[in-house]
């Protein structure tokens, strides 16, 4: 759990920690040079397009990069649960316990 106004990137070294991925599909959140080169050095693919103000623009698998939207789909659906969008729960377990409970909801809809 962070704060709403900490930046996605700041996390996404933690969030690979544990894992050996073939790719790493991210928005452009993630384009940073830092995340990037943590991404290579786990011998995976960055499928992250660039932001607009780079000089030269990184390319990437625009077929790949469509598969995000699976996972965008599965968090609107999870956000429709009032108690998830709005974050009612003043524990951060509390909350993660609810988020599991309502996309156990989701999946088997």
């Amino acid at each position: 759990m962070t704060p709403g106004q900490a930046a996605d990137v700041k996390q996404g070294e933690e969030l690979l920690s544990d894992h050996e991925p073939e790719a790493v599909i991210a928005d452009k959140g993630y384009d940073s040079n830092a995340f990037l080169e943590v991404v290579r050095s786990r011998g995976a693919e960055a499928v992250i397009p660039s932001v607009g103000r780079r000089r030269e623009q990184r390319e990437y698998d625009r077929y790949l990069y469509k598969e995000r939207n699976v996972a965008e789909r599965f968090w609107s659906k999870v956000k429709q649960y009032r108690r998830v969008a709005t974050r009612y729960e003043k524990k951060a377990i509390n909350f993660l316990a609810f988020v599991q409970v309502a996309s156990i909801i989701v999946i088997l809809q």
